[in-house]
């Protein structure tokens, strides 16, 4: 388990003036206080999940003067039965523990070379090294999943041009002799059966993943399953 740093604090969505600020009414504060500015690091729209009075779970914010004094963790889903992560670097740190303890079967074989591995204006989440060639050399992308629609998981929630960017590069990269590309899509709640592109969103997107699977870029998938005191890696989950 990933232990998610606190201590969380109850709130109550109010609104979302910008992608990066949620306005929420915080647990404990004094009667008659007004609502507080909650940074939101999900850039995402997540319009079914932030709903007009929904649950949320808030942090105090780690660093002194910053603009914002909480920092938004969870939110309960619509139908109430469970926490959905909305720090999308969360998967991160969770995929880079699961790597060094060699706790994925999918990278089997390879090891954590570098996080945060820079390559023509881009910036990929992990490189990692064969174990037994050296020589070898396959990038891993992460990319966190928090839409849900009749048990589909759905990605992006928004148009990524980034994220578009992203899979066309790692083609690019598989293309090359000793090189191999994969994404792994990381589901932040539990309740979908298969992630898929979501091509409705974001055509261009669904369109490049699918072309980068035809190049042999890996496409994969995880689950997770979260709670108050922590998220915990789970099973794979297929990607369509």
């Amino acid at each position: 388990m990933l232990p998610l740093p606190g201590p969380l604090v109850g709130a109550r969505f109010v609104e979302r003036p910008n992608r990066f600020v949620l306005v929420c009414r915080v647990d404990g504060r004094p009667d008659g206080a007004p609502p507080e500015r909650v940074h939101m690091a999900d850039p995402g729209r997540l319009r079914e999940l932030l709903l007009p009075d929904v649950e949320l779970r808030v942090r105090p914010a780690d660093r002194p003067g910053r603009a914002t004094d909480w920092s938004a963790v969870l939110v309960r889903t619509p139908e109430d039965d469970g926490w959905v992560s909305i720090d999308t670097t969360l998967p991160n740190r969770l995929i880079r523990r699961a790597l060094e303890a060699d706790a994925l079967a999918e990278f089997y074989g390879w090891r954590l070379e570098r996080a945060e591995w820079p390559h023509q204006g881009s910036r990929f989440d992990f490189l990692l090294q064969g174990v037994d060639d050296p020589e070898r050399r396959l990038v891993v992308e992460v990319k966190s999943v928090s839409l849900v629609e009749d048990g589909v998981a759905l990605f992006p929630d928004a148009v990524t041009a980034r994220g578009a960017r992203h899979v066309e590069e790692l083609a690019e990269i598989a293309a090359r002799p000793g090189w191999e590309a994969a994404v792994l899509f990381v589901l932040q709640r539990e309740g979908a059966r298969e992630i898929r592109a979501a091509a409705e969103l974001d055509p261009t997107f669904a369109e490049r993943l699918a072309a980068a699977r035809r190049a042999g870029v890996r496409v994969l998938g995880r689950r997770c399953r979260v709670s108050e005191e922590g998220v915990t890696l789970g099973d794979p989950v297929p990607v369509e």
